[in-house]
């Protein structure tokens, strides 16, 4: 299990998007950034999205981390709650009606972690891979 002050920093991100329902596949190249505010982190995306055949666009998102207990959890910009980790459970679910968000992490040290979203639903089939590392 990685710590807010393990996460804090800047991070290389790729991503790769498998999106079965519209038989595309997307990846994105950027950063991310962890930083401090009064109660834990913001986590900052910004990177390049090729999605399908599209021309190449700007894509930014926003999440703020919080320690609950010996665990973390994890919220949307507006302070709405997405998940919560814990040491020994790893993968966890968001619902997001109708669709269902399934992510797992994998922490292989302080240098790189990855996530894996399985996200299924009448509106979406995708997995979603992203790589997290160290510069």
């Amino acid at each position: 299990m990685i710590t807010l002050a393990e996460l804090e920093g800047h991070w290389t991100l790729t991503r790769r998007i498998d999106d079965r329902r519209a038989g595309l596949t997307g990846r994105l190249i950027g950063t991310c950034l962890w930083r401090r505010d009064a109660a834990g982190l913001v986590q900052e995306e910004i990177g390049t999205l090729h999605y399908g055949c599209a021309p190449p666009i700007r894509a930014e998102r926003r999440y703020l981390w919080r320690e609950v207990g010996v665990g973390l959890a994890v919220f949307f910009e507006d302070g709405r709650p997405i998940y919560d980790l814990a040491p020994g459970r790893l993968s966890t679910r968001h619902d997001c009606a109708p669709d269902t968000y399934d992510v797992t992490y994998v922490f292989d040290g302080s240098f790189s972690f990855s996530t894996t979203w399985r996200v299924t639903g009448p509106r979406k089939d995708q997995f979603i891979h992203s790589t997290y590392t160290r510069p």
